[in-house]
């Protein structure tokens, strides 16, 4: 067997990645996303291509944030490893798969394939999560009516709320940015965030009791696939009384109320509370991400 070649793609040979089969559904996933081709890398043997990944960042990113669509042929793991080990940027990795990927025997074996391919590429799983759509024919979440929402032009105002949001979070993201460098760095990357989405910042949004006293939370946004759920926290107070679901109830009918044809979201399966929210608001989960981080990035 000879040794696969590995290259980027340009423009005139972007179809070679299309020639790999799709077992997990990644092209209907990505239907909304746009690569650059020469974000785009194949590992050929023979002339065949038998791994595939591609890098992905907003328009205007100068480097790529993510690799987020990554395939490995039939036993084609290690192909796959030096894919991912050889590529001149070592970012995250998101393999988005079919909701039921688990029960299914087909399925099953294929994420596993890109699973052992990416840990011997050294990665690491950091969580698994769900992803929901909601849609207008699923019907508007009802919004419960007790808390008082109000624009906040001061960023100080979210910094704090998000530092404080995250010192009892169980978001892996945040838990890790929380390690690395704590509060502050956690609170500083989802502003980062928030700045990043082309969505307009006057959407940001702090909840109050009728008694005037911070609730918590909510960011109504668009990324670049379209509009989503940007951020739901609730102050470590205010636990305990499912606030979390209005928050939630409130994001969801901005963005209808402004036109929204679909709402996209997440929240790591490990977070039952936030679950249960997205399922009482009406949102179902579509498929399942599972985020691996190079084992380097989280020793920083």
């Amino acid at each position: 067997m000879t040794d696969p070649v590995i290259r980027a793609l340009d423009a005139s040979d972007a179809h070679l990645f299309d020639t790999l089969p799709d077992p997990l559904g990644a092209r209907e996933a990505h239907r909304q996303t746009r690569y650059r081709p020469d974000w785009k890398r194949v590992a050929l043997r023979d002339g065949t291509v038998v791994a595939r990944g591609a890098w992905w960042g907003a328009p205007d990113d100068a480097d790529p944030l993510v690799v987020n669509w990554f395939d490995v042929a039939e036993g084609e793991e290690e192909a796959g490893a030096e894919l991912l080990r050889t590529a001149p940027r070592q970012v995250d990795l998101e393999l988005n798969l079919p909701a039921a990927w688990r029960e299914d025997p087909a399925l099953r074996s294929a994420a596993q394939a890109r699973f052992a391919a990416a840990r011997a590429a050294g990665y690491e799983l950091l969580v698994e999560r769900f992803l929901y759509r909601w849609t207008p024919e699923l019907g508007l979440p009802q919004r419960p009516g007790r808390l008082d929402f109000r624009p906040e032009p001061d960023d100080a105002v979210f910094f704090d709320a998000l530092r404080r949001i995250h010192s009892v979070t169980l978001d892996a993201h945040a838990l890790m940015a929380v390690r690395q460098g704590g509060l502050d760095r956690a609170a500083q990357e989802e502003l980062d965030f928030f700045r990043w989405c082309p969505s307009p910042r006057e959407w940001w949004q702090v909840a109050y009791t009728p008694r005037g006293e911070p609730v918590g939370i909510h960011i109504p946004a668009h990324n670049p696939s379209g509009p989503c759920v940007g951020f739901i926290g609730v102050l470590p107070e205010q636990r305990g009384h499912g606030y979390a679901y209005d928050l939630l109830a409130e994001c969801t009918h901005f963005l209808a109320e402004r036109g929204a044809e679909f709402v996209a979201a997440a929240t790591d399966r490990g977070n039952h509370p936030m679950a249960a929210h997205f399922a009482k608001a009406g949102y179902p989960v579509v498929r399942e991400r599972v985020n691996f981080r190079p084992r380097t990035a989280g020793q920083r």
